[in-house]
């Protein structure tokens, strides 16, 4: 049963977590943060809230490449700094702590994506993203003898993505 005003907190959340995370989101990255990551809001309730939050303006939706993302609009500032207050202190300074502590790991999961898949010969083919809000900054795509070396690498470009661009363009622009 639905406390009356719990609606009103977690579109409130939602918009907090916007806010702090001062960058455009997917919404796997929003459901991730506030369902899977920690128990601020249960899924379906994030899932409709998110939507709700778009129709009514308070968020909007930028094309991306990928997937779309999400950012706060002026009316969703403004609503939040009118009544933020109404998010329970104890949760904005554990969303604000989660936040700084993470958000960097956020940002690169949404930013570095990868793919691959067998090829007839055997052989498979790696893709690897990195993503900026209005295209591609980064596309590699790559054939390799195994799946066992795609699973590897797939794996591994959130954790290297940065350093493989900054090594090519390096290279390239030097």
């Amino acid at each position: 049963m639905q406390v009356k005003g719990e609606t009103s907190v977690n579109k409130l959340i939602l918009l907090f977590v916007f806010d702090k995370m001062e960058c455009p989101l997917s919404e796997r990255t929003l459901i991730d943060m506030c369902t899977s990551s920690n128990d601020w809001i249960n899924y379906m309730d994030c899932m409709v809230l998110l939507h709700k939050l778009l129709s009514d303006n308070f968020i909007c939706e930028i094309p991306s490449s990928d997937d779309p993302l999400y950012t706060l609009t002026t009316e969703g500032r403004e609503t939040l700094a009118n009544f933020y207050i109404n998010i329970p202190k104890s949760l904005r300074e554990e969303i604000s702590r989660f936040v700084k502590n993470n958000s960097a790991k956020f940002r690169t999961r949404q930013d570095c994506k990868s793919d691959y898949y067998l090829n007839a010969d055997g052989t498979y083919t790696v893709f690897l993203k990195i993503l900026a809000p209005m295209q591609p900054m980064l596309e590699l795509k790559f054939v390799v003898p195994d799946k066992k070396t795609a699973s590897y690498i797939y794996k591994k470009w959130e954790d290297k993505a940065s350093e493989v661009y900054s090594v090519l363009y390096e290279t390239l622009v030097d």
